[in-house]
């Protein structure tokens, strides 16, 4: 379960920095649209090269799942920050058991939204309906006591709805929740200073899961999302929100970017692990919640290999390098 720290709530927009530090030359905003999800024409979030030249030197917004890291340069505290984890290896935080993964529900056309009661976050909430039925799965199960994620994916409209610590009320016909998002997916637009989401960074959920989808097609073209137990009380854009205990500049921050070295063999990986492992190393993993060290999310999905996925257990964490970044954490 998660640390939330209540900050501030600020009425202005995250302003574009603290964008991971690419050289110009090495050209980092792929030149291509990313696949849509699930079958549908809804990219994740904008495609790179849309709206943004190919040289651009930085991508401050949302757009950074499918931003392409395998030249970026390495942080000059990496070292520092890696030493500080006390965790030892790899743990795919999904498989094929229901009650593994992150769930979610494709909401078609006909879906109806659904009311949300917020407590205690509901200032930094978004207000309104969301898609999400009541019969929805929920992380950990119905019974389950963890963060209780569920998630709602419109596929007509592009909106992703998203809650955390969600609660079927049935006789009011409403969920319960601590807090929630909605997401505009044709829109890159971060959250605002200091708001939380349905995870503690202010970051969607949905871009960051591995979906066996794109696995089962050979590639994986997003960051994953990835939690820590302790972090420091800072973010990075295009994360909003911070639940550290810590100040120490050598403790992962709520949006930092790790990846997978490239000296790093993986060629004796098989499967489903080799794809997934392919994407560490090209777009690698964006620190997101609190929790055990090293967990990487996937969404839950009774067509993964556990037996496969069970080599990406063997993966030290001192196989990753975190990126450098153009600013500083922003401290809360």
């Amino acid at each position: 379960m998660r640390g939330r720290t209540l900050t501030a709530t600020l009425l202005v927009m995250a302003a574009a920095t603290a964008a991971i530090a690419i050289p110009a030359s090495s050209a980092p905003i792929a030149e291509r649209k990313p696949p849509p999800p699930i079958g549908t024409n809804c990219a994740v979030f904008p495609s790179p090269g849309a709206d943004v030249a190919a040289d651009a030197p930085s991508l401050p917004d949302q757009r950074m799942w499918n931003q392409n890291i395998s030249q970026a340069p390495v942080d000059p505290r990496s070292d520092q920050i890696m030493a500080g984890i006390r965790g030892a290896s790899l743990h795919p935080d999904f498989g094929s058991p229901k009650i593994y993964g992150i769930p979610y529900v494709v909401a078609g056309a006909g879906a109806k939204g659904v009311k949300v009661k917020f407590n205690p976050y509901g200032n930094e909430s978004d207000k309104g309906k969301y898609k999400i039925p009541l019969t929805a799965p929920i992380e950990g199960g119905k019974n389950g006591d963890g963060d209780r994620h569920t998630l709602g994916f419109d596929n007509v409209n592009c909106k992703l709805y998203e809650l955390y610590r969600a609660f079927p009320d049935k006789k009011r016909k409403r969920w319960k929740a601590e807090s929630g998002a909605i997401w505009d997916l044709t829109s890159a637009g971060l959250r605002r200073e200091g708001w939380t989401s349905a995870d503690a960074a202010g970051l969607p959920i949905f871009p960051g899961l591995v979906r066996y989808e794109e696995v089962a097609a050979g590639e994986i073209d997003h960051a994953i999302r990835i939690t820590f137990e302790v972090t420091r009380d800072a973010y990075i854009y295009p994360a909003s929100h911070c639940a550290g205990a810590t100040s120490d500049p050598d403790v992962v921050a709520m949006g930092q970017r790790l990846r997978m070295k490239s000296s790093y063999d993986i060629s004796g990986i098989t499967g489903q692990a080799a794809v997934i492992a392919q994407a560490m190393k090209t777009y690698g993993f964006v620190v997101a919640d609190n929790g055990s060290d090293w967990f990487f999310s996937g969404a839950s999905d009774p067509r993964f290999d556990d037996d496969n996925l069970n080599q990406l257990k063997e993966i030290p964490g001192s196989a990753f390098e975190v990126v450098a970044t153009q600013e500083d954490a922003i401290t809360c």
